[in-house]
């Protein structure tokens, strides 16, 4: 198995930052790494969306986790290798937040899949702490 987590603190709310989560429609706007996105159902455990990368074929995903103003988790299979993308919120004392990126990677060539999936993170994580900034009333 690889792994590997990323995390960044903000001055927004879990449930701001949440709330950018839960608009997947709008993760373009924090995220570079997808052309296009749809959620095919609620942003709720068992809902699959599908995810384009600039110039990629679109990959199915699976919610499997999705814990209100903590975070989701997200599946993603493609042959033999299996990707899991904890999104995870903490709250800070300050009324912050920490976000933590943690990817776990199985199958063959885990670590080459796990570096190319990964590579973004921190600037996913920049971005999306600079739009939930912005947007914190």
């Amino acid at each position: 198995m690889w792994t590997r987590a990323d995390t960044i603190e903000t001055h927004a709310t879990p449930a701001r930052v949440f709330a950018l989560f839960a608009d997947v429609a709008r993760w373009k706007d924090w995220n570079a790494g997808i052309e296009s996105i749809e959620l095919h159902g609620p942003f709720a455990a068992g809902t699959q969306f599908t995810m384009q990368p600039p110039g990629q074929d679109a990959i199915t995903n699976t919610l499997i986790a999705v814990a209100p103003d903590e975070g989701f988790t997200d599946e993603t299979v493609v042959d033999d290798t299996r990707v899991l993308v904890h999104h995870r919120l903490t709250a800070l004392p300050n009324g912050g937040t920490r976000i933590e990126y943690a990817t776990e990677i199985t199958g063959p060539q885990s670590a080459e899949i796990g570096a190319l999936v990964t590579a973004d993170f921190p600037d996913v994580l920049a971005a999306l702490k600079r739009l939930a900034e912005a947007t914190t009333p």
